[in-house]
């Protein structure tokens, strides 16, 4: 689709493929199932679908873990749609059945089961035809080069019992080389011809359904994350391209005091530019064949990632990569001495620290000894003496959160120990290059210093932190032009977090679309920290009242919001404090009126302007609660089959009016 294409103004659903719901699925949505979802969006008027990532993420359920950055995953193919179908054994047919009638009892899919189970009955159907599958697939290998890599490593996998490439017996390193031979090996074939098998179906079925959704008069819009799961074929097979002794994530906020830390590589972009980015644009090339349009995952990190160390479970200790960072000549110009620059970037703890950690927690049934015991543990395990001060550093040995974990203390002193890990005012991550913790203002030691060092350090770090901009400016505007002259797609940018001034700037030139979700797009500097109204929404955006990570925005008015400050914003002061259809009304006409090309709404938040569709707790409703990691995450499902749904008149007109909203002037 040529970009211009979608330069009108549109509104649109973000679904997952996996909530979807048809009676030929097998307990989840298929690609398949794409169509009939089309059908019912042109029927409400919709211009464009967004998804959620499809890649392969084997039994991991979050979307934003790939096994793969080309290879699609076998939770969506449809069985029923497979070439082969019609050949299979009546016994492989009753056990469709059974899976079906088993899993489509579920309110919420259940990941693993669903997806052993589809593998199982994929194999069975494979085992018996893979004579003639042989001759199919080769043609499709040809075109689709990665499969090979992927099917070795898939393969390999399975032989390890799904344990991560780094904890192999063999093959945990390789070359291309090593790959080939893999993939040549004549014993090895069917193994890996069965992962091929799979991938050429699910290509075929999702760009089937890609089609339909254009010939309904639609735009889809995948989601491309900017980041790779370590244990990923990517990373196997191209280290290279990868930074693996850094884990990306995310610095602290408001609602992760202790920021994210990932666990994915960052990237290596000057290997990378070694071959014009080579990777980025076969990963483009491959999106295309499915999407007109496609969401970029966390593009902030295309200008700088927060990178911690793997050694620790935060991120708290993390830094910016790339950064112009503060050197011991810049801190011995401010009069920094050896001992001062070890203040600063080690953490110090008096003795009697350590036994007040202890005596404060420690229960009256142990005795003096054994106190005195498990303070020579910590003293022993963990900690180096200054000279003969009472005061000590952590031992060399000691290089994250995980070896402070490792030295098996008492809880009470361990717990104090992680907290003094954390408290200093710089990171030295190399020799005498040092970056400014997120919360160096709390450190004891920036705290110990008068004002005046306070000033020269506060100088120090925002000269820095100006220079590191036009950095990322840079960097952002290099890497993104590759990807905005590689694609027909037009791209849209997710541009939340702590984002730096240049980044709308970069956006705004290469006309990428940022995103702007309603609750946290607030002058947050101002008194009362007002909502931006609808016609302030910058032309280049996508408006959305709620998102995958966030609750719904039924759930957000009746358990998060200041519902009289939001009412006050729409201009609606009698909303009721009970969520139904006529707030859903009234928030998603509000919605629909900004300046923003796409308003986009979640496929739950539209389902709430009908009474039919209610879940009886809005916490069921959500797609992913981020910093947990359970069963009920990104297992969504819709609340009846897209049938069933296409029969509720009242949704369909309420949506459909929305789309005859104009948007607001500004003033």
């Amino acid at each position: 689709m040529d970009k211009q294409a979608a330069n009108k103004r549109m509104l649109g659903v973000a679904v997952p493929v996996g909530a979807l719901r048809t009676k030929s699925g097998i307990g989840v949505g298929e690609f398949s199932d794409l169509a009939d979802f089309a059908l019912l969006c042109r029927k409400m008027k919709l211009g464009l679908i967004q998804i959620l990532p499809v890649n392969d993420t084997g039994f991991e359920s979050s979307p934003y873990s790939s096994l793969t950055a080309f290879g699609l995953h076998p939770l969506y193919l449809s069985i029923e749609g497979l070439d082969e179908y019609k050949t299979i054994s009546t016994s492989v047919k009753n056990r469709i059945k059974a899976a079906r009638e088993k899993f489509d009892s579920y309110k919420r899919f259940n990941h693993y089961e669903v997806l052993k189970e589809k593998l199982g009955i994929c194999r069975e159907i494979y085992e018996a035809g893979k004579a003639q599958i042989a001759a199919s697939v080769l043609p499709w290998v040809e075109q689709n080069a990665w499969v090979k890599q992927y099917a070795v490593y898939r393969r390999l996998k399975d032989k390890n019992e799904q344990k991560s490439w780094k904890d192999w017996s063999e093959y945990s390193s390789v070359t291309s080389a090593d790959i080939d031979k893999l993939w040549n090996d004549k014993s090895l074939r069917d193994e890996h011809f069965f992962w091929v098998w799979l991938q050429q179906a699910l290509d075929n079925q999702f760009a089937k359904a890609s089609k339909a959704i254009q010939d309904a008069g639609l735009i889809m819009e995948g989601d491309l994350p900017i980041l790779m799961n370590e244990d990923s074929c990517d990373v196997w097979a191209h280290p290279e391209i990868f930074t693996q002794g850094l884990s990306a994530g995310a610095p602290p906020d408001m609602y992760s005091p202790e920021g994210q830390n990932w666990g994915f590589p960052i990237y290596n972009w000057e290997a990378q530019e070694k071959d014009n980015f080579s990777w980025w644009r076969r990963r483009l090339k491959c999106a295309e064949k499915y999407y007109q349009a496609y969401r970029i995952d966390h593009v902030l990190g295309f200008f700088r990632i927060w990178a911690s160390s793997h050694d620790d479970y935060s991120s708290a200790l993390g830094r910016f990569v790339p950064y112009t960072p503060v050197t011991a000549g810049d801190l011995k110009k401010l009069g920094f001495d050896k001992g001062r620059i070890r203040w600063v970037s080690q953490p110090h703890i008096q003795t009697g620290e350590v036994w007040d950690a202890l005596k404060f927690n420690w229960g009256s049934q142990y005795t003096e000894e054994e106190l005195k015991t498990a303070a020579e543990k910590v003293f022993s395990r963990a900690l180096l003496r200054i000279d003969n001060e009472e005061l000590w550093i952590f031992k060399k040995k000691i290089k994250g959160e995980k070896d402070i974990d490792a030295l098996k203390l008492h809880p009470a002193v361990r717990n104090f120990l992680m907290s003094k890990w954390k408290d200093r005012l710089f990171i030295e991550y190399q020799k005498g290059r040092f970056f400014p913790t997120w919360y160096f203002r709390n450190s004891s030691a920036y705290k110990s210093f008068p004002d005046n060092e306070k000033n020269a350090l506060e100088e120090l770090i925002g000269k820095r932190k100006a220079k590191s901009e036009k950095t990322w400016a840079k960097l952002g505007m290099k890497l993104l032009s590759v990807l905005v002259e590689s694609s027909p797609m037009l791209p849209c940018a997710e541009d939340l977090g702590a984002v730096p001034a240049c980044v709308p700037r970069v956006l705004s030139k290469l006309k990428i679309l940022g995103l702007r979700v309603i609750r946290w797009f607030r002058a947050w500097d101002k008194d009362g920290q007002p909502y931006v109204p609808f016609e302030e929404y910058p032309q280049l955006s996508v408006c959305t009242p709620a998102v995958h990570d966030s609750s719904t925005l039924r759930e957000w008015w009746e358990r998060e919001a200041d519902q009289e400050q939001f009412s006050g914003f729409l201009g609606v002061p009698s909303l009721p404090k009970i969520y139904n259809p006529g707030t859903a009304k009234v928030i998603l006409s509000k919605t629909a009126s900004s300046r923003s090309r796409f308003r986009v709404f979640q496929i739950q938040d539209i389902l709430h302007l009908s009474n039919n569709w209610y879940s009886e707790n809005p916490a069921d409703e959500r797609i992913n609660v981020p910093g947990t990691a359970n069963e009920f995450n990104w297992t969504y499902r819709l609340p009846a089959a897209i049938s069933e749904i296409a029969k509720d008149k009242e949704l369909i007109l309420s949506v459909a009016e929305l789309r005859k909203i104009k948007p607001v002037k500004k003033q």
